[in-house]
C-alpha cells in the first residue's frame, strides 16, 4: 500500500518540519505552496521525500485537491501543517485496508495554547483525511471545506494532533480572514443577515460550545474559547449584512 501524504502550505516555517518528521512513513509527501517568504521551501526541500510544488491560492478545497492531483499515488494522506501524525495513528494508517474502504476518518486532538480542549464540541471531531483520490475529493468551498467521499469510511485509531490556534491574539488574526471568507460565502448563496440572527446566532453558538457540549469543563479555557466563536459568529453575519448592504446600493 503505497501512501501520498499532501500539506498545502503558505509561511509554515514554524511548523512544517515537526509535520514532516511525523510522516516518514508515506512514500512520498506534496508540498504545494501558495507563496511563502519565510523559510519554508528551505526547509521542506531538505527531505529527501518532498515534492515542493508551487500554486496560486485557489481556495482551501481546491489547494487540497490540485495537491491530490500532483501525487504519484492514489492512496492520499492530507494533514495541515500545524497537524502532527501519532504514533497510534501511523500504526492505524499502516495497517489500513484500502480494499474494504474508500476513505478513514481520524480523531483530532485540538489544542488551544498549550491545553488539549476535550470538549466545546472540539473532541474527537472525527476528520476524514486518509482517501482514495479516484472516489474522493475536497468540496471548493472557501472555507471549512470537507471531504466528500463514495463508498465506506473507517474509523481509525488515534489521534491527529493539531495545533490549532497559539492562543486568543492567534485566533483574532485569523477570525478577521475566516469570518470574511464565510460572509462572502454565504453572500455568493443569497443568504440574509438581520439583526435577529446577529443577535440571537452568536448566543446560539456559545451556548451550544459552553453548555450543551461542555465547554465549562475546560475550565477557564473553555469560556474563552466558547466566547471567542460567539464573537466570530457575529463577525461573520455583521460582514454578511454589509455586504448585502453594499449590494443594495449599487
Amino acid at each position: 500500500m503505497l501512501i501520498s501524504a499532501t500539506i498545502i502550505t503558505l509561511n509554515e516555517g514554524d511548523n512544517i518540519v515537526d509535520c514532516l518528521a511525523a510522516l516518514d512513513f508515506v512514500d512520498e509527501i506534496i508540498v504545494l505552496d501558495s507563496g511563502s517568504s519565510d523559510q519554508t521551501e528551505d526547509l521542506c526541500r531538505a527531505y529527501p521525500k518532498v515534492r515542493f510544488c508551487r500554486q496560486e491560492w485557489l481556495g482551501y478545497g481546491r489547494q487540497k485537491n490540485r495537491a491530490a492531483e500532483l501525487a504519484r499515488h492514489d492512496l492520499i494522506l492530507n494533514v495541515d501543517a500545524d497537524e502532527r501524525v501519532s504514533p497510534q495513528l501511523r500504526r492505524s494508517i499502516e495497517q489500513f485496508d484500502s480494499s474494504s474502504f474508500t476513505a478513514a476518518r481520524m480523531a483530532r486532538e485540538n489544542y488551544f495554547g498549550r491545553r488539549w480542549i476535550r470538549h466545546c464540541g472540539w473532541y474527537p471531531d472525527y476528520s476524514t483525511r486518509l482517501y482514495d483520490r479516484r472516489r474522493c475529493s475536497f468540496s471548493e468551498r472557501a472555507v471549512h471545506e470537507s471531504l466528500q467521499t463514495t463508498g465506506t469510511v473507517a474509523t481509525l485509531a488515534g489521534n491527529l494532533v493539531h495545533y490549532t490556534y497559539n492562543g486568543v491574539g492567534d485566533y483574532l488574526e485569523r477570525m478577521n480572514r475566516y469570518s470574511m471568507l464565510a460572509a462572502e460565502e454565504y453572500h455568493r448563496a443569497g443568504k440574509t443577515a438581520g439583526l435577529l440572527r446577529m443577535l440571537v446566532k452568536p448566543v446560539a453558538t456559545f451556548i451550544k460550545m459552553y453548555l450543551l457540549r461542555r465547554g465549562f469543563l475546560d475550565g477557564r479555557t473553555g469560556l474563552v474559547l466558547s466566547l471567542l466563536y460567539a464573537v466570530y459568529t457575529f463577525c461573520k453575519y455583521a460582514k454578511l449584512s454589509e455586504l448585502n448592504a453594499e449590494e443594495h446600493r449599487k
